[in-house]
């Protein structure tokens, strides 16, 4: 069984988290009983499982990216205001 990403079991809602680890552990005896042809169905239900806290964590990156900017802006805009008032000052 292939776990999701720390990051992207932290983003998932505690019904998710528990229906995560039942399936988590439904995969792991099914590999213990070697019954490969049962745990690629529940590896691919724990994909779907996982695909909105994925999105939720690509959301909080983008967010970051858009801040990032704001932020840069700002700073570009305070440069230049403090250059303004250098130039003015000679």
């Amino acid at each position: 069984m292939r776990h999701c990403s720390v990051q992207v079991r932290g983003l998932l809602t505690r019904e998710e988290l528990d229906r995560y680890n039942a399936l988590i552990e439904v995969g792991h005896f099914l590999e213990a009983q070697n019954r490969y042809d049962l745990v690629y169905p529940v590896q691919k239900e724990i994909d779907y499982l996982i695909m909105p806290a994925i999105e939720r964590l690509k959301e909080k990156g983008r967010q970051r990216d858009r801040d990032t900017a704001e932020y840069l802006s700002q700073q570009s805009a305070l440069q230049d205001d403090d250059d303004d008032d250098e130039e003015d000052k000679k």
